[in-house]
């Protein structure tokens, strides 16, 4: 049975979504067959990096969470669909498919004027990892503590919740890490994301580790390469000997090791 691996962060502004991103990809270039699932449903966005956008997104979570689709027809493969555009080439050979929320204004209304029943996350969830035969599914939360991202984080496996070296970030992870405990996940990783580059990374690390008792998973340093990349492309996939990308991978080989612990 595939794992469930939620990625959190407290605060929006940390990179999670692009984190996920690329850490799912790495997962899937490392031969796993990998999902995710953009649980972010009030502002999406995890789609463009994989080059989707409004006009290639049919169904979408919303329609499986209002009874209008299956979880299976909400998922798309992506090796076999923006893989195959020119510039995207790194995503042809891999088993990784993408659940997207909608990026319709009227279905983000919706959510937050009806919402939903959260229960049928996790059926979804259980159902998409069986019908895809999922070594990981990777689930992009929305930031802060909520109900479906409790739930999220209850099922899980696994957790990586992504910080800024920021007081805020180290105020709000501290809360987040302690919910994960009460709801005794199994494994906890913590990724710093945002360092800068005159930081010395292994005190920071070793200081955030022992705040919070927690493994870091790894730390990533603000990088201008990668702000230029604006979301348009998985970054660590298109530039895999980048010394950020090669930090997205230790980060990986972790995160599963850990998972298979």
């Amino acid at each position: 049975m595939g794992e469930i691996i939620s990625v959190h962060s407290f605060r929006g502004g940390t990179g999670k979504s692009n984190l996920t991103a690329n850490i799912a990809t790495t997962a899937a270039q490392m031969g796993h067959r990998v999902a995710i699932v953009d649980t972010d449903i009030q502002s999406p966005g995890i789609h463009t990096l994989f080059g989707f956008d409004e006009h290639s997104i049919d169904k979408a979570l919303n329609d499986y969470l209002w009874g209008k689709a299956t979880i299976e027809e909400c998922a798309y493969p992506i090796h076999e669909l923006t893989g195959t555009q020119e510039g995207r080439e790194y995503l042809r050979d891999l088993k990784l498919w993408l659940i997207p929320s909608s990026i319709k204004t009227g279905e983000i209304a919706r959510i937050l004027r009806e919402s939903y029943d959260v229960g049928l996350l996790n059926e979804g969830f259980q159902q998409i990892i069986e019908d895809l035969e999922l070594d990981y599914l990777f689930i992009d939360t929305h930031p802060g503590l909520n109900e479906e991202t409790l739930l999220s984080v209850a099922i899980s496996s696994g957790l990586i919740i992504i910080l800024r070296p920021d007081n805020q970030d180290f105020q709000g992870t501290a809360v987040t890490v302690d919910v994960a405990r009460k709801l005794e996940v199994p494994r906890l990783r913590l990724v710093v994301n945002m360092a800068l580059p005159t930081y010395d990374f292994e005190q920071l690390r070793t200081q955030i580790s022992k705040t919070y008792d927690t493994i870091v998973a790894g730390v990533l340093p603000l990088s201008d390469d990668v702000a230029s990349n604006a979301s348009t492309h998985v970054f660590s996939a298109l530039y895999p000997e980048h010394p950020w990308s090669v930090t997205i991978q230790e980060i990986t080989e972790e995160i599963l090791e850990s998972e298979d612990d």
